[in-house]
């Protein structure tokens, strides 16, 4: 009798219904598109929409439409439509100018339907689809050296505060040294550095001559904290500076404590990827001159001695950027600061963006808002992008200056080292004044340790490669099943087969980038797969040896094969895991497609093929035999 509960069979259904939704996708083919999105504040609406639309047929360029997403507008080309992709590209570039980034991407084909449930494509790794690879080293001897100079700006304004004197401030070989002029002082400026800097590990130290010494360094969980900010910085710093090439999907990832992986599907120009990621940038805040008229001085050119003209980011009715005026001398600038956040304000409920000076931006912004209570105050951001230019056959090294002001806000009462910044339109226009704020400039210098240059063609063929790896690898494995084993090889091919498309499905569903590592995972998987399946049939010819019943050979064979098949997927399992956690690139991903693909086959190769044989077997009261291979056919009756 048919012992296999029927909630398992609901299982198995359920399970393979799953697998086929999720992994279908798959085999939709990606159309070329470009993607036009927002550069800092421009609007996304319907209006660009029908600019777009407009340009392309002008330009006479086909399109199969034109979507209309939250944050950008998506041109669908025809499907092998390359040289038309990168004339749209070019065309629309010209046309919008720089206030949105055109970028060429490959759009979805999945139903609307499906992609709402979750149902997509794998992303494909650049040795799939073409671009460059770098790999950043953080430079962390230059962030503590800042930080430290930062904390001896802030023990001279405690000193000063508290009327201490002293001799000196400066570095040490473990931190901070202070020099004062005697016991008393040394004794009250140790109470104030440990109360009003309570990151640093205060102690005195030796008398040197007629000064009395005390030491300061950074607490170790300060350090920690400080490489981990530093490196998230940035990693959002260098994301800010990647939409400048256009790219619609980059992967900007930490790994380890000190390295950022950078990964630019589409881009081939490895020498103006490397000009903009190793661009410096910093942030100003300049009072506004309200006294002249902006517009008038931008139409004659003639600039008051003391001012200096900006643009806005927004731009006003004309559809050109706004101008400022703004005072040259500048009140604090991005090195002064030491935080920024965005939160609503508590008495308004308005956006706003909060931001921390140390101790001399704060005395800076203290003596400025003093006088400028209810005057609007500007914040500049300020980006140098190195250039090589060839002069008389010579190269000439320059750098490109941009300029912008990113927020105006009214001075509403004295501050030093933190404030408010209001007025701002929305909570997402808060958060991204805030990012830009923190990350304005890189944290610290960063190296490129390693660069990969893949080309789109060579992509194709790895595709194409490993496509026709996985079919071989996939057809060897069921042909020798079927061949070998009979009807329980043909039950365990089913099985394999429904292993591979739910392992497709689950990378798929969680969005696993799929990469060369990756599709020699999945053949490794297949391979391995069928072990479990080799050992059961074996299991079951050993009972029927034996003299057992089929059916009796049967659920003995999957009893007694269970503990094997456990026992050697666990210790796959952990070998995977390792790989998951410890490695990173394509050792990581090869680590996660196996242990997707392991989990996959243990269930269909016991479950599912268990399932399936006693559809086949449990049905009938007397077997006189099993299709198990050469010998095996009869056995004893039931």
């Amino acid at each position: 009798m048919n012992d296999f509960p029927r909630w398992k069979y609901a299982i198995v259904v359920v399970a393979l219904l799953l697998g086929v939704l999720y992994g279908v996708p798959n085999l939709f083919v990606q159309q070329p598109a470009v993607q036009i999105s927002a550069n800092r504040g421009a609007a996304v609406d319907e209006a660009l929409k029908e600019k777009v639309q407009g340009v392309l047929e002008k330009d006479k360029i086909p399109f199969q439409s034109i979507d209309l997403g939250p944050s950008n507008v998506l041109v669908r080309l025809p499907v092998g439509e390359a040289e038309q992709q990168a004339k749209a590209q070019e065309v629309l570039k010209d046309s919008l100018g720089e206030q949105y980034i055109v970028a060429l991407n490959l759009a979805s084909t999945v139903p609307g339907w499906m992609r709402a449930i979750g149902a997509r494509e794998m992303p494909k790794g650049l040795d799939l689809q073409g671009g460059v690879h770098f790999l950043m080293e953080v430079d962390d001897k230059d962030v503590m050296e800042k930080q430290l100079q930062r904390y001896a700006d802030d023990i001279r304004g405690v000193l000063r505060d508290k009327n201490i004197r002293y001799q000196s401030v400066g570095r040490g070989p473990q931190g901070i040294v202070v020099q004062l002029r005697s016991a008393e002082d040394r004794a009250a400026a140790l109470a104030a550095i440990q109360v009003k800097v309570p990151d640093l590990t205060v102690a005195n130290g030796a008398q040197v001559g007629e000064a009395y010494t005390l030491n300061a360094s950074v607490k170790p969980e300060k350090i920690t904290e400080i490489a981990q900010n530093t490196i998230r910085q940035n990693v959002a710093t260098l994301g800010n500076r990647i939409n400048a090439l256009g790219v619609a999907e980059p992967l900007i990832q930490q790994q380890g404590n000190s390295r950022i992986a950078v990964e630019l599907p589409g881009v081939q120009d490895t020498a103006e990827a490397k000009k903009i990621l190793g661009a410096t940038a910093t942030l100003e805040y300049h009072a506004v001159d309200e006294n002249a008229n902006p517009y008038e001085v931008a139409r004659s050119g003639q600039v008051p001695p003391d001012d200096k003209l900006y643009y806005r980011r927004e731009v006003g009715p004309d559809g050109k950027p706004v101008p400022i005026l703004l005072k040259k001398k500048v009140i604090v600038s991005g090195d002064e600061m030491v935080d920024a956040s965005s939160a609503p304000d508590p008495q308004s409920g308005t956006p706003a963006v909060s931001v921390t000076l140390n101790a001399t931006g704060g005395r800076k912004m203290l003596d400025f808002t003093t006088q400028s209570v209810g005057k609007p105050m500007a914040v500049v951001y300020i980006e140098r992008t190195p250039e090589v230019k060839i002069v008389d056959g010579k190269e000439v090294r320059t750098a490109k200056i941009t300029e912008e002001v990113i927020s105006v806000a009214n001075i509403r009462g004295v501050f030093s080292n933190k404030f408010q910044t209001t007025g701002l339109g929305s909570n997402k226009e808060a958060s991204d004044l805030a990012l830009m704020l923190r990350s304005g400039s890189l944290a610290a210098p960063v190296d490129i340790v390693e660069e990969r240059v893949i080309g789109p063609s060579m992509g194709k063929d790895n595709i194409e490669k490993g496509i026709k790896a996985v079919l071989l690898g996939l057809a060897a494995v069921l042909v020798f099943m079927a061949f070998y084993y009979w009807l329980f090889g043909l039950i365990a091919d089913v099985a394999l087969f429904f292993n591979l498309v739910l392992l497709l499905a689950i990378m798929s569903a969680i969005g696993v980038t799929l990469t060369m590592p990756g599709i020699a995972g999945i053949v490794l998987t297949l391979g391995m797969a069928i072990d479990a399946n080799v050992l059961i049939c074996e299991r079951i010819r050993e009972e029927l040896r034996n003299g057992s019943t089929p059916l009796a050979s049967i659920r003995a064979g999957y009893d007694k094969a269970w503990a094997t098949i456990l026992d050697a997927n666990v210790t796959h399992l952990l070998a995977a895991l390792a790989l998951m956690t410890l490695g990173s690139g394509a050792i990581r991903g090869f680590g996660v497609t196996l242990f997707i693909g392991i989990l996959t086959s243990m269930f269909t190769s016991v479950t599912v093929t268990h399932a399936i044989t006693n559809l086949v077997h449990g049905r009938g009261k007397k077997l006189k035999g099993l299709s198990i291979g050469s010998g095996y056919t009869r056995s004893a009756t039931a």
